[in-house]
């Protein structure tokens, strides 16, 4: 699997989070960032263009160097500040109470150790800060959950880790985190990997 995660799965993921609906669903979130902003998960950059002037400073990490070299934007003509660490989510090499405003979208999916992930977040989030999210997940309906359950092995291997059947509010909210606002629906397309949550969340 080293050249197909090096060379196949950094193109193929680029390709499927940069189709239109995945798109347009940023388009709903990034803008409500501010001030100093963690993202984790940059991938190839797909959020930046979405940023705006409330934006101080990014730092954006990502375990994957291949993904974020797909990246077409020039970040010094950035409108803030922008620092990328190759870095992973349950070891975030940055410190306590530091940001305002931590994003993350279509990253649930493919953390290892979520627990972990949002221990580090909570601990260099401020007291004030809010994390930002949109993520695909656990459809409502048991028939496609049973889909989702069946082919999650398989899809998990061929994608990066990728898993369908995340119950992403569940986890949000069992990680110490209180939802302030959420949404959901399926987007266009094959419909285990289409429902969408995203909102905003507070630590309790």
């Amino acid at each position: 699997m080293g050249l197909y995660n090096r060379f196949i799965l950094p193109k193929a993921i680029h390709w499927a989070c940069s189709q239109k609906p995945s798109m347009l669903q940023r388009g709903k979130i990034i803008p409500l960032a501010m001030g100093s902003v963690l993202e984790i998960g940059i991938g190839s950059g797909l959020n930046l263009p979405y940023y705006t002037q409330k934006v101080k400073h990014l730092t954006a990490i990502d375990p994957s160097e291949e993904l974020w070299k797909k990246s077409n934007i020039n970040t010094l003509s950035l409108p803030f500040e922008f620092e990328f660490i190759k870095a992973f989510a349950e070891n975030i090499p940055l410190p306590k109470n530091h940001f305002d405003t931590v994003v993350m979208t279509y990253t649930m999916c493919t953390i290892p150790d979520l627990d972990k992930a949002f221990l580090e977040i909570k601990r260099v989030l401020k007291p004030t800060g809010k994390l930002l999210f949109c993520e695909h997940g656990k459809a409502p309906e048991k028939g496609i959950q049973k889909y989702q359950n069946i082919v999650n092995p398989f899809w998990k291997r061929i994608g990066g880790g990728c898993n369908l059947n995340r119950d992403i509010p569940t986890l949000i909210e069992g990680s110490g985190f209180t939802i302030k606002k959420l949404e959901t629906m399926y987007l266009p397309g094959w419909k285990p990997a289409s429902y969408n949550y995203w909102g905003i969340a507070e630590v309790k």
